[in-house]
């Protein structure tokens, strides 16, 4: 499952929990109340989870980019400088989409 997946599951799931909450309050069900505010907990965890997954990826990219980005400057290879630049940039940008 990718983590895009997982994290609308997580949405979906929070949303979920929100309503029965909402309706646990509404009805007087405490028990349903607190079963409501634990999946909204649970899907909120699942969300942050896939962020933090696609952070890492992020980082990674990040960090690979700039290794080639530098050997290309080394041996002098523009392209394998522009691709490493590229690279870097992607990953730099997938950090800063999920924080």
């Amino acid at each position: 499952m990718s983590n895009k997946s997982k994290r609308s599951e997580g949405a979906a799931e929070e949303l979920g929990g929100k309503i029965k909450k909402g309706i646990g309050q509404l009805i007087g069900n405490e028990q349903m109340e607190a079963e409501g505010k634990a999946k909204e907990l649970k899907g909120e965890a699942k969300q942050e989870t896939a962020k933090a997954a696609e952070r890492t990826q992020g980082k990674v990219e990040e960090l690979t980019g700039a290794l080639k980005n530098r050997v290309g400057a080394l041996i002098d290879n523009e392209q394998m400088e522009v691709e490493g630049r590229a690279k870097e940039l992607k990953g730099e940008a997938r950090q800063a989409a999920n924080k």
